[in-house]
């Protein structure tokens, strides 16, 4: 599978953001504001870390370069609509989301990174999904920002599909489907922390 056989990265996912979350997001925004800070400095740090990992691709490495300063420009502002809120920041547990989509990440190379690359489509195909529930939801400057983002939310999907269909071995199409069940399962079962990407309130 390739990124031009996919469409949106809401059609990219098997499950829409479930309704509860959104009441949950609606009613916690200070925790979905500091945890969307969190997301977008891990973000930063893991294209960060591939490039450490795998540096020797020159091609690689520029693409996840200009990834994470983008996410960095993104950790950025959401800081500053932190501060103008009065939203003082504080350590949150992570979700269990991302570690339950890595966790399946198989281990020798080049399925690694592959599988790796993959898991980064579905985590930025689910922000971008999140954001455009969202968007009519929150409030005027919140709703602005979230659809300022969609538009890199929805290139940086691309890009992962697009460089783990690259450097995979074969086609992907099986993996794809095996993490898009995953996530489906993550999404939609219950989880007792409101976090970006958590699933069902509990």
């Amino acid at each position: 599978m390739t990124a031009s056989e996919t469409h949106s990265p809401a059609d990219f996912l098997a499950c829409p953001t479930p309704a509860a979350w959104i009441q949950a997001a609606l009613a916690q925004q200070d925790i979905l504001l500091l945890d969307h800070r969190n997301c977008e400095l891990k973000a930063a740090a893991t294209a960060m870390s591939l490039i450490a990992r795998y540096g020797q691709d020159a091609e690689l490495a520029s693409a996840l370069s200009k990834l994470a300063r983008e996410e960095l420009v993104h950790h950025e502002q959401v800081l500053r609509i932190l501060k103008r809120r009065g939203i003082a920041l504080r350590p949150l547990t992570a979700s269990r989301y991302a570690s339950g989509m890595r966790a399946a990440v198989r281990t020798h190379e080049p399925a690694k990174l592959a599988d790796t690359l993959v898991v980064g489509a579905f985590i930025e195909a689910r922000s971008c999904e999140r954001f455009h529930a969202l968007v009519g939801q929150v409030d005027a400057e919140l709703s602005r920002y979230y659809r300022f983002l969609l538009k890199s939310e929805a290139r940086h999907f691309e890009d992962y599909l697009a460089l783990a269909q690259q450097y995979a071995a074969g086609d992907i199409s099986d993996r794809i489907a095996f993490f898009r069940a995953r996530e489906q399962e993550l999404i939609e079962t219950a989880d007792t922390a409101f976090r970006f990407h958590s699933g069902v309130p509990a």
